[in-house]
Formats: C-alpha cells, sequence, structure tokens
C-alpha cells in the first residue's frame, strides 16, 4: 500500500489509530491530542524533506534525521524520547494492522535521557501549606492528593459513590481505565468529612453531580483550578511545586517508613515497579542530606 504523502490521506491512518488508542487503550484526550500532533509533526518534517514521500519507503535513517532535526530545535531529550514513541507506536499499529508488510521503526532507539529525580516535599512542608488560609473544599483537595497519592486526573474524576469513609478507602481509575482502591488515612477522612458537608450545600444548591469535588457553580472541578491552587500553596514555602509534587511526597514519605516497594507499586497504580523504583534513589538522597547535615 503506497501512499504519497498527502495531509489528507494520513489522516484517514492516524485517524484510526487514535480511535484505536482512545477505544481499545483507553488513552486521555490530553494524550490522543499530543499522539495527534507529534504524529503530523513528523510527517510535514518528511514531506519537507521529500515531497513525495511514500509510507512503505520510509527507513530508519528517517528517523535518525528526524530526530537529530528536533535536537537542533532545541527540544528537551524528555520530548524527543516521547515523540519518538508516538511514532514508532504509529508504525506498529499500521504493521499489525497490514497497512504496511515492514516496521521501520521497529529498531528506532530513543535518545537516553538523565535521570532526573522529582521534587519532594518534607512532611514540614506537607503541614505547612495545609496549615493556614484554605476552605474545607481546599483542604481536601491537598489532603487527599497527599494522602492517596492519587494523580490530578483521578482526583477531578473520582466520583462520590467511589468514596468510602466508613472502609477508609477511595476507588480510583487510572490511566488505561485501570481501576485500584487506595486506603486512606483517619486525617484525610475528618477533612473530607468536613468538605462533604460544603458539598451538599452546592448540590442541593444546582443539579446534583456525581463527582467528589465541585465547584462553587455545582460543576465538577478542571485539572487547571487543581493546578493553581497547588501552585499558590507552593508559593507560601518559596517552591514551585505541581499535584504531582504531592504523589512524588506520597511515595518517597512511604519507603522512608519502611513500605515494601511492591506496595508503593500498587498504591501508585504503576504498570511497571521500574517507574517505582525511581521513588527509592529519592530515599536514599533524603538519608545522605540528613546524614551530611549532621555529621558535616
Amino acid at each position: 500500500m503506497n501512499i504519497i504523502y498527502e495531509r489528507e490521506n494520513i489522516s484517514q491512518l492516524i485517524s484510526s489509530y487514535l480511535s484505536y488508542l482512545e477505544i481499545e487503550r483507553g488513552l486521555s484526550k490530553n494524550t490522543i491530542e499530543a499522539y495527534q500532533s507529534d504524529l503530523f509533526a513528523f510527517f510535514d518534517f518528511l514531506s519537507i524533506q521529500n515531497h513525495d514521500v511514500k509510507l512503505e519507503e520510509i527507513k530508519r535513517r528517517d528517523f535518525s534525521s528526524y530526530t537529530k532535526y528536533l535536537a537542533r530545535k532545541e527540544f528537551s531529550p524528555s520530548s524527543i524520547t516521547r515523540k519518538i514513541a508516538s511514532i514508532k507506536g504509529f508504525f506498529k499499529y499500521l504493521c499489525t494492522n497490514r497497512d504496511i508488510k515492514t516496521n521501520p521503526a521497529s529498531s528506532v532507539v530513543s535518545p537516553k535521557m538523565p535521570m532526573r529525580l522529582p521534587k519532594v516535599l518534607s512532611i514540614g512542608e506537607i503541614n505547612e501549606i495545609l496549615k493556614d488560609g484554605l476552605n474545607d473544599f481546599e483542604a481536601a483537595i491537598i489532603e487527599l492528593l497527599y494522602s492517596a497519592g492519587i494523580r490530578v486526573s483521578e482526583l477531578v474524576d473520582l466520583e462520590l459513590k467511589n468514596v468510602d469513609l466508613n472502609q477508609k478507602m477511595i476507588k480510583v481509575f487510572g490511566k488505561g481505565s485501570k481501576e485500584r482502591i487506595v486506603p486512606i488515612n483517619l486525617k484525610c477522612i475528618r477533612v473530607l468529612k468536613k468538605y462533604l458537608l460544603t458539598r451538599e450545600l452546592t448540590a442541593l444548591k444546582f443539579d446534583s453531580k456525581p463527582y467528589l469535588f465541585l465547584n462553587n457553580k455545582g460543576k465538577k472541578i478542571t485539572r487547571q483550578s487543581v493546578y493553581k491552587l497547588i501552585r499558590r500553596q507552593g508559593e507560601l514555602i518559596n517552591k514551585k511545586i505541581s499535584p504531582h509534587t504531592l504523589r512524588h511526597s506520597f511515595a518517597t514519605h512511604l519507603l522512608e517508613n519502611g513500605a515494601d516497594l511492591r506496595v508503593v507499586q500498587e498504591l501508585l497504580g504503576h504498570s511497571s515497579i521500574v517507574t517505582t523504583q525511581l521513588y527509592t534513589h529519592i530515599s536514599k538522597k533524603t538519608l545522605r542530606e540528613i546524614y551530611f547535615s549532621i555529621n558535616g
């Protein structure tokens, strides 16, 4: 199947792939939009290099040229890795569905990325951002992000029916709509109970919504509003933080207090323990800092 690159033709294949990612893989809207952008950028690059690009004539060297081009444009290694992963996934899909006979991207290697340890707050800093100036709604958001270590997307999509304060647990749906049960501690339960009184008034005022966190108009809160809240609280301790900082802190504090790595993996919803092992590096780094602060 030879396809000269024309946006309307390649759009059909990309559209088919994106539908597969949404329906079969359960990827989020934001992730799918990123895949779409990455794929069109790649084919636009090839069309500039060679106006008659045929899908089956794309070679490994084309990926190498594209990687070098991205590096010249000063994209970060992590961004390049993501873009190449998007393209590799697309060609694997085409090969599986027999749109092409061989996969030219199968042997493409993504650039190595230096290991970057995520930011982590101390327990004292967590308490500081929870201490003053928060209403019940805001306190509940921050407490749940930290106490359960959930992603911001999982927080905004969390429905009231999946919060069981009696059983001290919540049910969340992570990447790929994978379900997991996460326990919550007594402090988090107390904060949530206070917020639920406020939520009840909001729900009565507007049409009832299934989500746990409702804004003052009775609608589901947005990721952006949560980011703004966390960023504002971070300014109180002179740190630039995000909701994911609280998730990183949750995992690191568990490991520092003796939690098993497999347990932390399950709580975070990581499909691979390799991802969770990153937090052991953070924990060791923290221990070294404490040691040298005491011993010089």
